[in-house]
């Protein structure tokens, strides 16, 4: 094209459009003019360049500020005087790349369009696969810490061959599908199509004599023992994270990580609710009514806890840093003390005698029932006005 387009036109947005809006267009415009999606089209092949090149300069925050500033012009010393070359200027290109991959399959789109010879060779230095691993643990151990001893099975790297695959001794030969590039082309001009090599796995180099260890994997299974230290106030879905206890990496790479994911099992006396505990205490009817000195249970030990007389069942008492320990050391939670009335049973008949006195002389003193039987006697006298 003789004269160059605004970039801005190309992709049919204004000079303010974000990073997520460029891209979004971008894909649609790619997906449109692809060549794969229109062979032989020589107008969608030019098109598809165009938006190219616009999204590589807007999606970059320094060639889009030269280009804001210059136009095309500004861009000459970010492209060379040859101006934008599909095999060299590409610095987003994985960024393009992702874009398209699941629209066009696995493999370099830019590779195979525009010859960018990016072969990708496996067999460098890897870095070990993270491992998650659920752990359930009591209350106890979420409310005091502890340390938990645990067996994980995974792949190391082999200790007879040290990751080669290769019998000791012996060295990995160049494939000859490949001849080492790890990648095989097909096709000429301007669409090469690149692909992994299918003998090596893009390796480019094969192995002749397999270790007898692994089996030419690298890798061999094996238990690992990992001591692991619970610290105070974690929670279910909690995650500790050990740095370097995942998979051993391959080649000289480093390994993994190991995820714990914590389970607390339910307990029979606390209830937990973030960093707040609940715990039901039951009463006798005799004190909640003349009120006194009730023992709450906590974390450290028993608390004394004086209710007022008449004290309802379902009232709440806090108990200000009883609760749970946070898990960064700062604090604790609160305990909330919810009293439960417990009616005697057994009685005696001189108890009997005692609490029908008390019957006798009270009928007058329950507020609740009083404001129950009121509703329900205008509940029934509206029933009987509307049955008329």
């Amino acid at each position: 094209m003789a004269t160059k387009r605004d970039y801005y036109e190309v992709l049919g947005i204004g000079r303010s459009a974000g990073p997520d809006e460029i891209k979004k267009v971008y894909r649609k415009l790619a997906m449109q003019f692809h060549p794969d999606r229109n062979p032989g089209n020589k107008d969608a092949e030019n098109r598809f360049k165009e938006v190219s090149e616009a999204y590589e300069v807007l999606s970059d925050a320094d060639k889009r500020k030269k280009y804001d500033q210059f136009g095309h012009d500004g861009l000459k010393s970010a492209f060379g005087p040859g101006g934008f070359d599909f095999s060299r200027d590409f610095t987003h290109s994985q960024d393009i790349e992702d874009i398209l991959s699941s629209v066009f399959g696995g493999g370099s789109v830019f590779d195979n369009l525009f010859g960018g010879g990016r072969g990708r060779q496996r067999g460098g230095p890897q870095r070990g696969a993270d491992l998650r691993f659920d752990l359930e643990i009591d209350f106890e151990e979420s409310a005091f810490g502890s340390e938990r001893e645990i067996t994980l099975p995974i792949s190391e790297e082999c200790k007879t061959c040290h990751g080669s695959g290769s019998k000791p001794g012996t060295k990995k030969e160049t494939c000859r599908q490949c001849n080492g590039h790890g990648v095989v082309v097909s096709g000429g001009g301007l669409f090469q199509m690149r692909q992994t090599c299918p003998v090596c796995g893009g390796a480019g180099k094969m192995i002749t004599e397999p270790c007898s260890t692994c089996g030419g994997q690298g890798r061999t299974k094996a238990r690992r023992r990992v001591i692991l230290k619970i610290p105070k106030g974690v929670e279910t879905g909690s995650r500790l994270r050990l740095s370097g206890k995942g998979e051993s990496g391959s080649s000289g790479g480093p390994s993994g990580d190991l995820y714990v994911v914590i389970h607390v099992k339910a307990h029979s006396l606390f209830e937990r609710a973030d960093d707040d505990l609940l715990c039901h205490v039951p009463v006798p009817i005799e004190t909640a009514a003349l009120g006194g000195e009730v023992r709450v249970p906590t974390l450290e030990g028993y608390a004394k806890l004086k209710i007022a007389a008449g004290t309802q069942p379902g009232k709440v008492f806090r108990l200000r840093n009883k609760g749970m320990p946070r898990v960064n050391g700062y604090g604790k939670g609160d305990l909330h003390a919810q009293i439960t009335v417990e009616v005697p049973s057994h009685l005696s008949s001189h108890q009997k005698k005692l609490l029908k006195e008390l019957q006798d002389t009270t009928a007058d003193n329950y507020p609740a029932i009083a404001k129950l039987n009121s509703a329900v006697d205008e509940f029934y006298e509206r029933k009987a006005q509307l049955e008329k």
